[in-house]
């Protein structure tokens, strides 16, 4: 068979309109940061697979190296990676007809690399898949357009808009805001198009700048696929209008963090949602789910809140969590039930950051949700109010958030030991890098009154 008539439909269009020049083979790493390499289209289609180093797991995001490559010492051998065909796209930014597509990284052996996070998030679905369970999920992308900022020492500042005027902050569904930046987002619907991704809506968030693109619920690993291209796509969109997107879960001080909601069913093996029983009311399975959830997503935060930057976020009255109490259309608590017909009843997780890898946040509350439905953990009453009056519940920081992580014995299996092994040995090198970077608060405020 032709590789063409493997890939979806939205890649063979581009191809019509485009002379194929270059492919983008590419796999996320830790950060979810795309790696690989571009071929040229006459050699791509010869290959079945390249070649890359397993140290590109052992990267922080500064570029430094964890000490995780094992008892082999560091010798970076090749894995083999293979392309998934189904997940080809165009690059639209590209002066010349580019592909992408998304690659599974292998050992010598055959055998899925553990820590690469596209394998993780398989490793849990597969579990799920073993009970007759499919587990469905909806990300929510909320970004900044911020003005160029090429000096990390000056504080990121909103984007200019249509009227010359910086992106006014406190304007969450407004259409006038979104109007401010339409060229933008009208490349960013453009850009998805022409990708074959389909976007839910845009809206106006509460932050200068701060948008919201909801995406269709589907397939997890297809979803964090498509989170992981969005990211791209966005960034390359407002680069096209001398602007930047970030992504940092807390990017303006004074302003609200940047999060990815997660939306959860799960569907069970003749298609009916496991979450509704046959009067429509709520299964054992749809709380325990929600016990998993409070019972775990502690131990997990550090995949989900992976910087230093992203607890900036978790600040009481400010638009993200503080705790993992429950509730019923309540979007003060972390894990919220939101209104739905009972076929599409679900869950979803407001814990996580945007700044987080996909892959491992969709498999990290995955996991916990998992856990809960198969030791049938029943979650705390349902909070009723404004959960901001509640105690805190999430780690105090980063290194607070691997202590937990390094000490959840049970969900290391679920998510895989290798995974976990790799993960906090560069997580904790990556903090000890910042440990090395004095802030301007230091200076401001004990360079002379200490």
């Amino acid at each position: 068979m032709n590789w063409i008539d493997e890939i979806p439909e939205a890649a063979r269009l581009y191809l019509d309109q485009h002379r194929l020049d270059e492919v983008e083979c590419v796999i996320a790493d830790l950060p979810g940061i795309a790696r690989g390499k571009a071929v040229p289209a006459a050699k791509w289609e010869k290959q079945q697979f390249f070649h890359l180093p397993n140290s590109i797991f052992f990267q922080t995001i500064t570029g430094d190296w964890g000490e995780a490559a094992g008892p082999e010492g560091f010798v970076e051998p090749d894995m083999i990676l293979k392309p998934d065909l189904a997940t080809t796209t165009a690059a639209p930014w590209a002066a010349d007809g580019t592909l992408q597509v998304i690659h599974d990284a292998y050992d010598q052996k055959g055998r899925p690399v553990g820590c690469a996070p596209r394998n993780v998030l398989k490793r849990v679905v597969d579990l799920y898949k073993a009970e007759g369970w499919t587990p469905v999920v909806a990300p929510e992308m909320e970004f900044y357009l911020v003005g160029r900022n090429v000096d990390p020492a000056k504080a990121i500042e909103p984007m200019l808009g249509r009227t010359g005027r910086p992106a006014a902050a406190r304007q969450a569904y407004s259409m006038t805001a979104v109007d401010e930046y339409g060229p933008v987002i009208d490349d960013i619907y453009e850009y998805a198009e022409i990708q074959g991704f389909e976007i839910d809506g845009i809206t106006q968030e509460g932050g200068a700048g701060q948008l919201e693109i909801n995406l269709r619920h589907g397939d997890p690993v297809k979803l964090a696929d498509e989170v992981f291209f969005f990211k791209r796509l966005i960034r390359e969109a407002a680069l096209k209008h001398d602007c930047f997107a970030t992504f940092m879960a807390k990017p303006i001080e004074g302003e609200p963090g940047s999060a990815m909601h997660v939306h959860h069913s799960i569907i069970d093996a003749k298609g009916r949602n496991l979450f509704t029983g046959p009067q429509g009311g709520e299964t054992d399975a749809f709380f325990n789910f929600i016990g998993g959830l409070q019972e775990h997503m502690p131990s997990v935060i550090a995949m989900i809140a992976p910087y230093v930057n992203s607890f900036r976020r978790y600040v009481r009255d400010h638009a993200a969590p503080i705790n993992l109490e429950w509730g019923r259309d309540n979007r003060t608590t972390g894990i919220r039930v939101p209104i739905s017909p009972p076929q599409a009843r679900r869950v979803e997780n407001r814990l996580a950051g945007m700044d987080c890898n996909p892959y491992l946040c969709i498999a990290a509350s995955l996991a916990c949700g998992y856990l809960g439905m198969k030791n049938e953990i029943w979650p705390d009453k349902r909070f009723r109010g404004d959960a901001y009056e509640a105690a805190d519940e999430i780690p105090q920081g980063l290194y607070a958030a691997l202590d937990l992580f390094d000490g959840a014995k049970e969900l290391h299996e679920v998510l895989g030991p290798e995974f976990v092994r790799v993960y906090s040995i560069v997580k904790r090198a990556e903090y000890n890098e910042f440990l090395q970077v004095i802030s301007p608060w230091e200076r401001q405020h004990l360079l002379l009154n200490v």
